[in-house]
């Protein structure tokens, strides 16, 4: 008899573990909610504006290029113009003597130019009364394989 007492008294022990099963189960139900439904979702369409749909520049715009030697030079963009020469303290005396208020003013950095000096060119430009600033892109991607 004292035998059958100690058996009784640990089977009546509870259990300090944690039941981990039913969160299992329902994980698995989530994951298979998940895994059906995800398809059916349509992702939203975004209507971007293309370059064909841009609206006509008004004046002629300058161009700045800042070459991957740091090399300035400036030119108002317009058919059978050459780029003259200029550096960081003539730059906006040159860009002036082109070219009004105004008319744009676009940056075409090479893409090893590191960004603080475009930036400060940009600043440098701000500050002499130029706000009608732009970057000039290289769309044509074959070129970089």
């Amino acid at each position: 008899m004292p035998r059958e007492r100690s058996y009784r008294r640990r089977q009546r022990r509870q259990k300090n573990e944690m039941n981990v099963v039913p969160y299992i189960d329902v994980m698995l139900v989530l994951l298979v909610i998940f895994m059906v439904t995800a398809p059916m979702i349509t992702p939203g369409i975004i209507d971007l504006p293309t370059v064909g749909e841009a609206s006509e520049v008004p004046a002629t715009p300058v161009e700045v290029q800042l070459g991957e030697d740091g090399v300035l030079a400036v030119r108002l963009r317009e058919a059978n113009t050459d780029f003259s020469p200029s550096s960081p303290e003539a730059l906006i005396d040159d860009i002036q003597a082109i070219a009004t208020d105004q008319n744009p003013v676009v940056i075409a950095a090479d893409g090893q130019v590191p960004y603080e000096e475009v930036m400060e060119i940009m600043d440098q430009l701000r500050r002499s009364g130029f706000t009608r600033l732009g970057f000039l892109v290289n769309q044509d991607s074959s070129d970089e394989s």
